[in-house]
């Protein structure tokens, strides 16, 4: 979210505006720790959180603004210097190093990294940290619960039994009296799905809260910052002590200001207004961990504690590493899913076409089994808009009122797919509706006529149970104390006038049938055009206005149709002055194209391969070519029916996923040389092994079930994401090995 004018600086936000409040310009600390910005050269202190001086040095009145590291005695200097040279983008390093104070060394952890600004900035926690519980397991018994959450992750053949399993573990791992795991919905709406608990605490499992409870700034920097640890929500925060001498003065951000950006600072301050919301819930400390799913933010691991609870570094890479492994294992039970629907996509293609061959008329055989079509998507009614008729299977709305339902569904907007869970609230014209058709759920069929097949759903009466009342998110008389909700009470409301919320799954499995049906509708009519030319400008609309590459010629070659997808695809130019000649040399082998045509028979089976269209000064873009001779019915040829696919996506999906297998394969031949030659720790190859195992599963779920999604892309990302896995396990490993010796 960009920074505005009406942006409220950190801590002046009230919950009017708190979507803006600037909370990565905290300009303070939580005050277990400390935070110093350093010169390039990483040898003096530009900028430091007050409680420096006394945790370094002793003294609270002392400036540190100019103090050279070394001064510092220890080790600290050489290795935040050696932590400067591993830096990448804004990546926070850890360091672990001590410092001597009066005599007395002083231990510390924590990372160093550059923010946007390119500014070093060197946040440290003291090892022990003083009268607070921090969460120190010891080397081994870290690798044992990382090794076996993992492999219980990976065993996990649902969404619910993932959760489950997150929950669980990461207790095991933290300790904290709460762990959930929240989800959110399309709306931004959060549900905890997954809880693991002190049997003395209520539950909380099912609750739901309101996208406001979680700012859209907040929402950013979870993205970026996957870990997020709140000590003790009663703390003064330390404020970063601002003033420069000259030789020191911080550069300018893009906003025009010095205002320190602290958007990767794992102790920057917390916004009073979430402090305030953990208050009025009684939690005293917190840790937040991302689940990631496609680049947004799919949920969030939260962990509650009723007392003052800390986390060493160790821990927290522990925690990144297990929300990685749970991010990915998300990605492939909801992307075999996809491959689900996909299953039942084709034996519905397979049926209408078997229809169509045999009757000559597809429509009627969708509605000859209202279940094939109704239940999938637990629908009550479904409807098909097409050529200017209406069928209807289930339960259903008049024919006006369809009629009104079909021209405001066609008037949102140009998507292919529309869904609405309560047609009367959106539309309160329509809320005579409600009864038989309060949720719809709509796939355009064409592309320049209003043809629609749309499932309907009842009204649902139901009750949400929400974390307080939603509506109330004041509870102060004085309009100058605004507060968060105060009342977590379990609060329910009766939704009326409205259906089942259409899930994921819901839209893929209508986007996927949308795509059936569209193909289905090209090939049908594609013949229609050379059976019945005295239909050809009814027909041509449908043809033409296909997304799908499609030329048709007559007996003789010449052009019936071709669409500007063919055209765009190919590169012909000329409109309907071009012919099946003409299109045979767009390919790189003309010789072979022409081959296929040539050898087209009456009766045969359409011919289906591959070959490359040529593309000037480039390598040929690879295509699916599917070529029929059609034939009237006493066997004279009436032409040729031409339709292409594009393979690039697909190829480079191949691509990614040989790349991907060829990585796991080096990163497994790499270890097992580690195990061999004693370099690798005791236990360490079991966890890497779990880590590749649990990617190739996820790598074959994504590959071999993905529908309608860019297959590529999330291979790249888990190959990307596994890598990340890989790395926090290795700094993870670094972390514990001086605790194990």
């Amino acid at each position: 979210m960009p920074v505005t004018t009406d942006s409220p600086a950190f801590g002046q936000a009230d919950l009017s505006n708190c979507e803006r409040e600037l909370i990565h310009l905290a300009g303070s600390v939580q005050p277990h720790g400390l935070l110093l910005v350093l010169d390039d050269a990483q040898e003096h202190v530009r900028q430091f959180s007050a409680n420096a001086s006394s945790l370094l040095l002793g003294s609270a009145s002392e400036t540190l603004i100019g103090l050279r590291l070394s001064s510092l005695q220890g080790n600290l200097q050489q290795q935040v210097q050696a932590a400067a040279a591993a830096l990448a983008g804004d990546a926070p390093v850890s360091v672990q190093c001590h410092s001597a104070r009066q005599g007395r060394t002083l231990h510390w952890e924590g990372t160093l990294h550059r923010n946007a600004g390119g500014l070093p900035i060197l946040e440290l926690e003291p090892r022990p940290l003083p009268e607070i519980t921090t969460i120190t397991p010891g080397g081994s018994q870290l690798l044992d619960l990382v090794a076996a959450a993992v492999q219980r992750f990976s065993n996990a053949a649902s969404i619910g039994a993932l959760t489950d399993a997150a929950t669980q573990c990461f207790r095991d791992l933290i300790g904290h009296d709460r762990v959930m795991v929240y989800k959110f919905d399309a709306d931004g709406n959060g549900k905890i799905v997954a809880e693991a608990r002190d049997p003395r605490l209520d539950p909380l499992l099912g609750h739901h809260y309101p996208a406001t409870d979680i700012p859209q700034r907040a929402r950013e920097l979870y993205l970026r910052n996957r870990v997020r640890v709140l000590v003790d929500v009663h703390y003064v925060p330390s404020l970063v002590v601002t003033q420069q001498q000259p030789i020191f003065a911080l550069p300018p951000t893009p906003a025009g200001n010095t205002e320190l950006d602290m958007s990767m600072c794992y102790l920057r301050s917390m916004s009073p207004l979430h402090l305030q919301y953990l208050k009025n819930m009684g939690v005293t400390s917190t840790v937040v961990v991302s689940l990631v799913r496609e680049g947004r933010l799919w949920g969030l691991i939260a962990a509650h504690h009723y007392s003052p609870r800390n986390i060493c570094r160790a821990v927290r890479a522990a925690c990144d590493l297990l929300a990685e492994v749970v991010s990915t294992r998300i990605a492939a039970i909801e992307n075999y899913a996809h491959a689900q629907v996909a299953v039942m996509v084709r034996r519905l293609e397979q049926r209408l076409i078997e229809a169509t061959s045999t009757e000559g008329d597809w429509r009627m055989a969708l509605f000859r089994s209202p279940g094939t079509l109704l239940q999938p998507l637990e629908a009550t009614g479904a409807v098909l808009f097409v050529d200017g008729e209406i069928l209807t299977t289930g339960e259903v709305p008049s024919t006006p009122e369809l009629r009104e339902l079909l021209r405001w569904v066609d008037s949102q907007g140009t998507d292919s797919l529309f869904s609405c869970a309560s047609v009367g609230k959106a539309n309160t014209a329509l809320d005579s509706l409600t009864p038989t058709a309060s949720g719809v759920l709509a796939v355009k069929l064409s592309a320049k006529r209003p043809d629609y097949l749309m499932w309907v759903r009842r009204e649902q009466l139901h009750s949400i149970t929400w974390a307080g009342d939603p509506s109330k998110p004041m509870v102060a008389n004085n309009p100058l104390e605004l507060s968060p909700r105060s009342s977590f009470a379990a609060w329910s409301e009766v939704v009326r006038g409205t259906a089942l919320p259409w899930t994921t799954s819901d839209l893929a499995m209508g986007r996927a049938i949308g795509v059936a049906l569209i193909d289905i509708i090209v090939q049908v009519h594609a013949v229609r055009l050379l059976i019945a030319q005295h239909q050809l400008t009814h027909v041509r609309a449908t043809v033409l206005g296909s997304n799908e590459p499609v030329m048709i010629a007559d007996a003789q070659g010449r052009q019936v149709t071709c669409n500007d997808a063919f055209a765009l695809l190919t590169g012909c130019q000329g409109g309907a002055e071009v012919s099946l000649a003409d299109a045979v040399q767009c390919f790189e082998q003309p010789a072979r194209m022409r081959q296929v045509l040539d050898n087209l028979r009456p009766g045969q089976p359409a011919w289906r391969g591959e070959l490359s269209l040529a593309r000037p000064g480039g390598a040929g873009l690879p295509v699916s070519v599917r070529a029929e001779l059609v034939a009237a019915r006493g066997g004279t040829a009436l032409g040729t029916i031409v339709t292409l696919f594009d393979l690039s996506d697909t190829k480079r999906a191949a691509e990614a996923r040989r790349h991907f297998e060829a990585s796991i394969q080096v990163a497994s031949r790499s270890q097992a040389l580690l195990q061999m030659a004693g370099e690798a720790p005791s236990g360490s190859g079991q966890v890497i092994s779990a880590i590749l195992t649990n990617a190739s599963l996820a790598a074959m779920d994504i590959a071999d079930g993905a529908v309608g999604t860019p297959v590529a892309r999330l291979l790249e990302e888990l190959e990307a994401s596994t890598h990340r896995a890989t790395v926090l396990y290795s700094q993870m490993r670094g972390l514990v090995e001086p605790q194990r010796h």
